[in-house]
Formats: structure tokens, C-alpha cells, sequence
């Protein structure tokens, strides 16, 4: 049966040494869905300019279904310019006004979206950081006939507020951060530091929460289900940037949990995609061979 997941949010350009890389966190797990085989359609908007065309043909290339990518007629596409530190880690500076900052989705294409059955529905915090964003978000989640609602937090400068947090918190089913965000969360939602443990205990009892993921980056990941707390090993790489790591680990786990693995075989496996992707340039790099051998196996 084709898993079918449906995604939001941020597409740009990763301005990295100087070469532009094409990214935005939701955007970079909807194409690793779709290079996994899942039908994957991802909602967002470019520019009317040669950006915006480079990157509609790049989403047909990883697979991704683009009808609802819509083109601005005014506002230019996305770029972000990445600073990486000696250790691969990213800085970000994100322009403003760009197209994806006025999400663009038309009733009719509501319409047909909520006769669908999705298997899963993805989005993040950057795309809410404008007021029409944030409508066009919350009004498309309560009526989507979906199994899970994945929310990846991935906090960009100072582009969140604890509202938006919370409300996104209320949707989801299924939570997935890194450890950085758990500190900001933690001091921002429940007004002081606590560990990963107690963080998931706490949102995991005031929220709907199924699952939670933490990444610990080399150090692997830790899942909680409200049952116990799984730690997942890390696997060694030798790191070249870690754009589109986490992305990679949350389409991994995603795809693992939708073709019927547990909870821990889907952290395992998403693990190792994420160091696999924080082993090469950008964010949506080529699968090596034993990737794609893995991607086969879990689909039998």
C-alpha cells in the first residue's frame, strides 16, 4: 500500500560557501519521503523567478508531488544564508519577504486535500512566523483526514513564540526535536530548565502527544511513548555539514513507523540516514547504495 504524507512550509536556498543548496526544513523531509517511495506532496510557495523554476524542477526530481507549490507574483523566492562552524553545525541568517512568507493554497486545492486520506501531515515553526501563514496552517489541520500529525520543531533565530509552540503542540501526535530545543522549550514553556526526561513526561501528560524524538546528534536519539524511554545509539560519521540531518532523521522515522517498524527499529534506522545525510554536502544528498538496500528491506 503507497504511504501518502503531506508536508508545509519554508522551500528556499541555502547560500553555503558561496553555492547555493536547495532546502527548508519541511521541504527537505517531504523529498527524503518521496526518495524513500512515499507519495509525498508538500505545500508551500516560491517566486516568479529563476530560483523558484530551478527549485519546481528539482522537487519533480526527488519525486515530490508540486501542484500545490505555488508561484508569487511578486514576493522572490527564499534564500538563507549558512555560516558552518568548524564542526559542520549551521548558522542561519533568513531574509524576509520571500514568497514562502505568503503561503499561497487556493479553496479548491483545500477542497480536494481534505477528501484525501493522508497517512501523515509534517510542518515546523519557521513558516508561522507570518500572521497569514499561521491562519492558512491552523485552518488546514482540523479538517485533514489524517493517522498522524508530526510536528518538528526546528527553531530558526528568534522566528517562534511560545503561542505558536503551544497551539502546534495541541495538533500534533507525534513531536520531534533536538536537545537545543529542549533546553528553549523547557524555559520557555514550563518556565525552567528540566532534562530530556522529565521535558517528555510533562508534554507528553499535557498534550496528545504519541511520540516524542529527541536527536542527540553523534550520540543518536531518545524516543518516549508514554510507556518508557528507548535510547538509540548514534553512528560515527565523519561530519561535512549537518543541514538537512535532522530533516533526513525525522523522514527516516516517519517512513519506518508508516511500513510497520517499532518505535526503536524506526529510530535506529532514521539515526542512520541522519548521519549518512551529516556525511555529505546539503541537505537532500544521492543515497548510498547500503541506504537504498535499507529503504528496500523495510518495504518488504
Amino acid at each position: 500500500m503507497m504511504i501518502k504524507v503531506l508536508s508545509f512550509g519554508e522551500l528556499l536556498w541555502d547560500i553555503i560557501g558561496g553555492k547555493a543548496y536547495i532546502g527548508g526544513a519541511p521541504f527537505n523531509l517531504a523529498g527524503h519521503l518521496a526518495k524513500m517511495g512515499v507519495h509525498s506532496t508538500y505545500i508551500s510557495t516560491v517566486g516568479n523567478d529563476s530560483l523558484g523554476e530551478k527549485a519546481l524542477k528539482i522537487a519533480k526530481h526527488y519525486g515530490l508531488y508540486t501542484d500545490y507549490i505555488s508561484i508569487h507574483s511578486t514576493l522572490p523566492t527564499g534564500k538563507v544564508n549558512v555560516f558552518l562552524d568548524k564542526k559542520g553545525n549551521p548558522q542561519y541568517t533568513i531574509n524576509k519577504n520571500t514568497a514562502w512568507d505568503e503561503i499561497i493554497l487556493q479553496n479548491h486545492f483545500k477542497n480536494v486535500l481534505f477528501k484525501e486520506y493522508w497517512d501523515a501531515f509534517c510542518f515546523g515553526t519557521l513558516a508561522q512566523r507570518t500572521k497569514s501563514n499561521r491562519e492558512l496552517l491552523y485552518g488546514l489541520i482540523p479538517q485533514l483526514n489524517c493517522k498522524y500529525i508530526f510536528y518538528d520543531v526546528n527553531l530558526r533565530q528568534n522566528f517562534y513564540q511560545k503561542e505558536w509552540i503551544e497551539r502546534s503542540l495541541h495538533f500534533s501526535n507525534i513531536l520531534k526535536l533536538n536537545e537545543e530545543e529542549v533546553a528553549t522549550l523547557s524555559e520557555l514553556l514550563l518556565g525552567k530548565p528540566v532534562t530530556k526526561e522529565e521535558f517528555c513526561q510533562i508534554i507528553y501528560s499535557e498534550y496528545d502527544i504519541e511520540i516524542i524524538c529527541i536527536t542527540l546528534g553523534e550520540n543518536g536519539s531518545i524516543l518516549y511513548d508514554g510507556q518508557g524511554f528507548l535510547r538509540v545509539p548514534g553512528v560515527k560519521v565523519t561530519v561535512v555539514d549537518t543541514v538537512g540531518a535532522g530533516d533526513s532523521f525525522s523522514a527516516a522515522f516517519l517512513f519506518s513507523l508508516l511500513s510497520g517498524l517499532t518505535p526503536r527499529e524506526s529510530g535506529s534506522f532514521a539515526n542512520q540516514v541522519g548521519a549518512f545525510v551529516a556525511s555529505q554536502p546539503g541537505a537532500v544528498p544521492e543515497y548510498s547504495s547500503i541506504v537504498k538496500e535499507q529503504i528496500k528491506m523495510i518495504k518488504k
